[in-house]
């Protein structure tokens, strides 16, 4: 994650004395666009993840705690949190923060067929093990927000992008509806590469469970298989591995007919979300002024590039 709130060691070492560590080291974390995140080493060269969360308060970060409890107990790889007092969730430079075991292993550069098939079956497990979990939040990024959000940048956009826009969402409409049986649950939401961690083919750890949220999983699916099955820097969808991830999710949790009818122009809404997204963060840097080399900023070009891709599958000329 990017390095919004910059901390000292004596701070970190004050707020993880409490949890039993004694951190001798501190390795500031880049990559994402939400939270703040530190490798911690202790006085056993044991490693940890400390996570400073920069837009939810202790309620709303405390309230991942016992999902990644359950995912654990259902084998999918999580790092569930340390606690304290009986509690994981605590406060650092005013804001709330945890600290987790570090996974060990590498984000895929590009996905073997080995980890392709590993992160579909993981995601399948996932939203298993989710499926009945009594869980609320606070916030609800489904199809209805992104329109929102789409709707809000479209103003500032040139006419192409417009276009662009206006097209995916209309195609999506229409076959959205004509398709209905698609099943909700709790999803991921940003299931990428950087946020899975592998030692050769074996998963080690899935992250990132922020933007944990109630929708339908085919888009959890259609995120998964943008991000592990694209070839770049063209943003080409790899048939062989999108077949090879849909063949290994099926084996947990077989697709309805109307998922599998829909899953092209699904690809194409995943790819506009977080085209949008990352529209939005950059317009939320500029605003706020956050600039500096412990800012990562992802390329809302290549979300537009994917999405240029993915639609001429739903028109039939990819």
């Amino acid at each position: 994650m990017s390095v919004y709130t910059p901390l000292s060691l004596e701070e970190v070492q004050a707020f993880a004395e409490p949890y039993g560590l004694a951190v001798i080291d501190l390795i500031p974390i880049q990559g994402g666009i939400q939270n703040t995140n530190f490798f911690l080493v202790d006085h056993t060269q044991k490693q940890y993840v400390l996570t400073v969360f920069e837009e939810l308060d202790t309620e709303g970060a405390a309230e991942l705690v016992p999902v990644l409890d359950c995912l654990g107990q259902a084998g999918v790889p999580v790092a569930v949190p340390l606690k304290h007092h009986g509690q994981a969730i605590h406060s650092i430079a005013g804001k709330p923060a945890q600290i987790a075991p570090r996974l060990m292993g590498e984000h895929p550069e590009q996905a073997s067929i080995e980890q392709v098939q590993a992160i579909a079956q993981a995601q399948a497990k996932l939203h298993l093990a989710l499926q009945d979990f009594p869980l609320q939040r606070d916030f609800n990024r489904n199809h209805a927000y992104w329109s929102e959000v789409a709707s809000q940048l479209r103003s500032k956009m040139p006419l192409a992008d417009q276009q662009l826009l206006d097209q995916v969402f209309q195609l999506f409409e229409v076959i959205s509806q004509e398709y209905p049986d698609r099943p909700t649950g709790f999803i991921h939401s940003d299931l990428f590469r950087d946020n899975t961690l592998f030692e050769g083919s074996q998963l080690n750890g899935i992250l990132d469970f922020y933007e944990l949220n109630q929708d339908e999983w085919l888009f959890d699916i259609a995120i998964s298989i943008n991000d592990f099955c694209t070839s770049y820097p063209q943003a080409h969808l790899d048939m062989e591995k999108a077949e090879t991830f849909l063949t290994a999710y099926q084996q947990v949790r077989p697709l309805t007919q109307d998922e599998l009818a829909c899953l092209d122009i699904f690809l194409a809404m995943a790819a506009c979300r977080f085209w949008c997204m990352r529209l939005q963060v950059a317009q939320k840097n500029a605003e706020q002024g956050r600039t500096g080399e412990d800012i990562l900023q992802k390329d809302p070009i290549e979300m537009r590039m994917m999405l240029q891709d993915r639609l001429q599958q739903v028109l039939g000329l990819g």
